[in-house]
C-alpha cells in the first residue's frame, strides 16, 4: 500500500508539468531582401539653377516641384540680334529629384538653350538678309545635394553653373 501514495503523487507530478504553457518559438525574421523603406511626410522643392558669365550678371531659373520628374522650357530675356532682327533664344530644364533623405537628394538635370547662329547671307545693300539656325547646347548631369547647400556643377572660362535644392517645410 505504500507505492499507492507514491504513484499517486507522481501522476500529480506529470499532470502539473504537461499543464505548464510550452516556451515560444523565437520571432521569424523578415526574409532577406532590399531594406524597408521609411515614409517620409512629403514636401515641395525649390531648386534654383544659376549661371554666370564672365563679363554678365547672373542669371538664375527657379522651379518649384515635389519628388519626381520636372520640366520648363522658357525664353531667356536677353535675345541675339542677327540683322536687326531679334532671335530668342531658349532655355530647357529639366530633371528628376529623388530624396533620400531629409538633407540629401539625387538630382538627374538637363539645362541647355539654344544659340542662333547665321548660316548664310543674300541680298545686298538695304535688302541684305541673313539665314541663320539654332544650335542646341547643354548640360546632362546626375549628382548628389545637400539640401540648403549649393554646389558648382560646371566651370570654365565661359562660366559657372551652380544649383541650390532647398526642401520646404510643409
Amino acid at each position: 500500500m505504500k507505492t499507492y501514495p507514491v504513484t499517486i503523487v507522481a501522476l500529480l507530478l506529470a499532470s502539473v508539468c504537461h499543464s505548464q504553457p510550452a516556451p515560444l518559438p523565437p520571432p521569424a525574421l523578415p526574409p532577406p531582401g532590399p531594406p524597408a523603406v521609411v515614409a517620409r511626410e512629403p514636401a515641395n522643392y525649390l531648386i534654383r539653377v544659376e549661371w554666370k558669365e564672365p563679363k554678365g550678371e547672373a542669371k538664375y531659373l527657379e522651379v518649384l516641384t515635389t519628388e519626381g520628374r520636372f520640366d520648363l522650357d522658357t525664353i531667356q530675356k536677353t535675345s541675339v540680334k542677327i540683322n536687326n532682327n531679334e532671335i530668342p533664344v531658349t532655355l530647357k530644364f529639366n530633371g528628376t529629384l529623388t530624396a533620400l533623405s531629409d538633407e540629401k537628394g539625387r538630382l538627374q538635370l538637363y539645362l541647355g538653350r539654344t544659340v542662333p547662329y547665321v548660316t548664310g547671307s543674300y541680298g545686298n545693300g538695304l535688302n541684305a538678309a541673313s539665314s541663320y539656325s539654332q544650335l542646341n547646347v547643354g548640360l546632362n548631369s546626375t549628382f548628389i545635394v545637400n539640401f540648403g547647400k549649393p554646389v558648382v556643377i560646371q566651370n570654365d572660362e565661359s562660366g559657372q553653373i551652380s544649383v541650390l535644392v532647398k526642401r520646404l517645410a510643409s
